[in-house]
Parts: C-alpha cells; structure tokens; sequence
C-alpha cells in the first residue's frame, strides 16, 4: 500500500496525464524537433516547414514549453538539447518509433473498461500483425529503441563464453543478437521472426556490420517449427503476447528442443511478483496485452520458471541485472 494516501489533486494529475503524453506524441509525429535542429524558428515559419496551422502549433509549442522540451525566445524557439538527442530523426539515439508506437495504442486503451467487461481485445490488429507499413516500422523499430536503453548491460552480464551459436527467437530488428556478438567476437547468430521483419532486421544488422555473422530466418515460431542446432536461446519480450500460458509455455519447450545437451535458454520479460501485487509496469503492461491481444498477459517470475521446468530445464535462476520497469533475465540449462 501507498505510505502516502491518494488524494484528490493525485487523482485528478493522473487521470489527466495522458494529455502531456498525446502533446509529445503529436510533436513527434509532426517531427517538430528535427525541424529546429538546424536552429530557432519562429512559430510561422515552424508551421510553414510542418505543413501545419499556425495558430494550432502555436498551442501545441506553448505546451512543449511548459514541458522543457523546447524554449521561446522572444518570436523564436529553440528546441532543449534532450529533446534533440531523443526526439530528433538524425538523432542516434532517436526514440521517436516507440513513442509513435505508443500514439498508435491509445485508441484501444480508451476503451479499456469495454476490454474488462468482454475479456477481449478493442485494437482490431496487432502492431506485429498489421497491413501499415508505417505502423509496423513504429513497433519494430521500437523495440529497438526500448532494447538499446539496456542490451550493453545484459551483453555484459550474461556468460556466453564458450557458446558458438545464438537463436534470438522472436528476435525483430535483432538487437540482442547484436549486442550478444559484440561482446562475444566467437559468437554467431540467427534471429528467428515473421518473414515481415526480414527488411528491418536485414537493415539493422548491416547498420552494426554484422550481417557475416548474423543471418534471419522467417516462420512463425508460436505455430510452426523452430530450427534446431543452438547452444544458446534468448527469448526476449515474447511470452507475454502469447495466445495464453499454454502457447507460452509451447514456445519455452520448441526453445529448448532447439538447443543441444547443457544449452542456456534465456528470458526477458517485464514480470510480476508471483503474489500480483505488482511492479506497477508489468501491472499496466498486462492491461496492454488485455485491449491489444485475445489472451496475452503479463506473466509472473514462478510462472515462467515452471514453463522452464516443464521444458526440461534446470538451474534456473534470476539475474542480477539491474533493469528497468519490472524487467528480468531469467536462465536455465537444458539436458
């Protein structure tokens, strides 16, 4: 329980939060901080480069002021120097694709108290599943912008010495392959997603100069079969959008029947406590897969250690990888 008891401005500060998240989404989508990269403009002409009203974006800028994400100096603006680094396209560190994907989910959160009286989902397609290219590019991109923040630190603290071949299963854009074989010069790689992902996953590892030792294989792993040959599986923010704990549980035994005798099989999820009491991400996180998938959920670390033991696994453990948001490494040995 909270030490502090809600009262009414909480309340009303969280039931009104998601404006500020719909002012940031909406200035991504329009791309106003690449805009003011190559300097101050004024409203006018910011308005005239987006193709927008100027009236309109007038308000939209005076609310990303009172965010600090940008700054008005006298009839010009500036944008602040994170806002560049994150939310500018020829940013490196751009996180613009997440964000985008974010704006795409709010329909169906709107309608989250329709999802809890019918147990189904009120988006239509899944992002993974969609016919938009634009919309696609959002999600997987996005995972690469969610991956990036901690895939130096899990590269570093995972042990794959020894191991010669890596199946990221559900891999998208492959950026824990990436990292995986950067920091192990011996290691190969294949990462297994929809035949849709083929382009992104192709482009990224060509960004990181690793297409020689990474290679992409398209099926569909919840379905059909996974190739064999592995001595190290990681499984990344997967489970979760499974039709249910049987299917997740089915895709835990394919990874580990894809592995060779003493292979690791490797887990990130966003995990519950095992008593559901939180953390607070992977709470709201379940809620997401509630509006956006027929029986996915958040799963629990007990949960996900018994689809391992079921599986054949041993050893399984939690490690100690400081994450963010409910995140966890769990490990297993197979055979």
């Amino acid at each position: 329980m909270r030490e502090t008891p809600w009262n009414a401005p909480e309340l009303l500060k969280l039931s009104g939060a998601y404006w500020a998240s719909a002012a940031l989404q909406a200035a991504v989508k329009l791309d106003v901080f690449t805009a003011l990269e190559s300097g101050p403009k004024s409203v006018p002409e910011l308005a005239a480069s987006r193709h927008c009203d100027p009236r309109a974006l007038g308000m939209l800028i005076t609310a990303l002021v009172a965010m600090d994400l940008m700054a008005r100096e006298g009839d010009t603006l500036r944008a602040a120097p994170e806002a560049l680094r994150f939310l500018s396209r020829n940013s490196p560190e751009f996180l613009g694709f997440i964000i985008q994907h974010h704006h795409s989910l709010m329909p169906g959160w709107a309608e989250l108290d329709k999802a809890v009286r019918t147990g189904r989902p009120t988006r239509a397609v899944s992002s993974s599943d969609t016919d938009s290219e634009q919309e696609r590019e959002d999600f997987l991109m996005g995972m690469f912008n969610v991956a990036v923040q901690q895939a130096d630190a899990i590269a570093a603290a995972v042990d794959l010495s020894g191991k010669k071949r890596l199946l990221d299963l559900g891999g998208g854009p492959g950026t824990y392959a990436i990292y995986f074989c950067r920091a192990n010069p011996r290691l190969s790689a294949v990462v297994m997603d929809k035949p849709t992902t083929r382009p992104f996953a192709e482009k990224t590892i060509r960004r990181f100069g690793l297409e020689s030792r990474i290679s992409f294989e398209g099926g569909d792993f919840e379905l059909g079969a996974v190739p064999k040959g592995f001595d190290a599986v990681w499984i990344s923010q997967i489970l979760h959008g499974c039709e249910g704990p049987e299917e997740a549980a089915s895709v835990v035994a394919k990874a580990a029947a894809a592995l060779d005798k003493g292979g690791t099989i490797l887990i990130q999820e966003f995990t519950l406590d095992d008593g559901r009491n939180g953390p607070l991400h992977p709470a709201l996180f379940g809620l997401n897969m509630l509006v956006g998938t027929n029986r996915g959920q958040a799963y629990t670390e007990g949960e996900i250690k018994a689809m391992l033991h079921a599986a054949g696994a041993r050893d399984t453990q939690t490690l100690n990888i400081p994450l963010p948001n409910g995140c966890r490494v769990i490990s297993a040995t197979v055979g």
